[in-house]
C-alpha cells in the first residue's frame, strides 16, 4: 500500500456498525424491547419534567434535581437509541468519522453527569434528613444552579481527552466496529496503534470517578440511616426512608449495570462479543426508563400531582 493511501485511510471518512455480531438475524426482534424501553424512558422522564414544570409546589431542590437527572437520562438515551434502531430495521450502518466520535463523547459525558448528579441527590437527601432547619438557606437556588454547572463542567473536561486521543490514532486496516453505537472501547480496538494511552486514561476516569461518587454516596446514605432509625416515632421513619429509598433505590440502577458493564468490556475476555455489546445496551437503556417509573411511584408529591393533573383532565 503506497503511503498517500495509507494516510488517506489513517482518518476514515466513515466507520461500520454492525449492531449485535453473531444475532444480526434477531435484529428486528431486539429491535421491539429496545423501541419499548426507549418509548418508555422518553415518556416517563418527559412525563417528570412537565409535572415538575407546571407544579409550584415542586419547585424545590430535591425536584430540580430530579429534573436534571430526566433531562441528562433523555439525553444519554437519544445519543444511541435512533442510531441502534435505524441499523435494527434499515441496516444503515454508516457513521461518519467525526459524528462516531462525538456520539463516543457525549455517551461518556452524559454517563458521568448521571453519576455527579446521583451524588448531589444523596447530598439533598441528607441535608433534608440531617439537617433540616438549614436545608432552605444551604440550598438556595443560585447554589442549585452552581451545583448542575459544576456537574456538567466536571463531566465534559474529564471526558474531553478521549475523542481527542482517538483522533490521533491510525485507523487504516479496518473501519467496522462491532457494535450498536461507537462506544469509546469498540472503538479504540479498531485503531492500529498502541492505544495504552487512550485506555489506561478511560478506565482511570471510569474507576476514579465512580469509586469517588460511590463513596460520596454510600457516606451520605450511612449518616442518613443512621438519622432514620434514630426518630422517635414509626410513621416520620417510614416517611424518611420512603423519601429516600428511591434515591438508594436509582443509585443502584445506575451503579450495577454501569460497574458490570465497564468490568466486563476490561476483564471479560471468554465473554461472548454479542454479550457484551447487550450489556452496554442494557446499560444506557434500562436507568433512564426506571429513574422515572421509581420516582413517579415512591414519590408521593409527584403521584400526587399527576394524579390531580388526569383528574381535572377528565372534569
Amino acid at each position: 500500500m503506497s503511503d498517500s493511501n495509507t494516510t488517506d485511510f489513517t482518518n476514515p471518512s466513515t466507520f461500520i456498525l454492525l449492531g449485535i455480531p453473531g444475532l444480526e438475524i434477531a435484529h428486528v426482534w431486539i429491535s421491539i424491547p429496545f423501541c419499548t424501553i426507549y418509548a418508555i424512558a422518553v415518556m416517563g422522564n418527559f412525563t417528570i419534567l412537565f409535572i415538575v414544570k407546571r407544579e409550584p409546589s415542586l419547585h424545590e431542590p430535591m425536584y430540580y434535581f430530579l429534573c436534571m437527572l430526566a433531562d441528562t437520562d433523555l439525553l444519554l438515551s437519544t445519543s444511541t437509541v435512533p442510531k441502534t434502531l435505524n441499523i435494527f430495521w434499515f441496516s444503515t450502518r454508516e457513521i461518519d468519522f467525526s459524528a462516531c466520535l462525538t456520539q463516543m463523547y457525549f455517551v461518556q459525558c452524559f454517563s458521568l453527569m448521571v453519576s455527579g448528579i446521583l451524588v448531589v441527590m444523596a447530598f439533598d437527601c441528607y441535608m433534608a434528613i440531617c439537617h433540616p432547619l438549614r436545608y432552605s438557606t444551604i440550598l438556595t437556588n443560585s447554589v442549585v444552579a452552581k451545583i448542575g454547572l459544576a456537574v456538567v463542567l466536571r463531566s465534559g473536561m474529564l471526558v474531553m481527552p478521549n475523542p481527542i486521543l482517538a483522533r490521533q490514532w491510525p485507523y487504516y486496516r479496518i473501519n467496522i466496529i462491532p457494535h450498536t453505537y461507537c462506544d469509546g472501547i469498540a472503538v479504540l480496538k479498531v485503531a492500529c496503534a498502541d492505544i495504552r494511552v487512550s485506555s489506561n486514561y478511560a478506565l482511570s476516569v471510569a474507576f476514579l470517578i465512580t469509586g469517588v461518587d460511590v463513596s460520596f454516596i454510600s457516606v451520605s446514605y450511612i449518616q442518613i440511616f443512621r438519622a432514620i432509625f434514630s426518630l422517635p416515632r414509626k410513621d416520620a421513619r417510614l416517611k424518611a426512608f420512603m423519601t429516600c429509598g428511591s434515591h438508594f433505590f436509582v443509585f443502584l440502577t445506575f451503579c450495577i449495570p454501569s460497574l458490570f458493564s465497564i468490568l466486563t468490556h476490561r476483564f471479560g475476555q471468554n465473554v461472548p462479543l454479542h454479550f457484551h455489546v447487550l450489556i452496554a445496551n442494557v446499560y444506557l437503556l434500562v436507568p433512564p426508563m426506571l429513574h422515572p417509573i421509581i420516582y413517579g411511584v415512591r414519590t408521593k408529591q409527584i403521584r400526587n400531582s399527576l394524579l390531580r393533573f388526569f383528574t381535572c383532565k377528565g372534569t
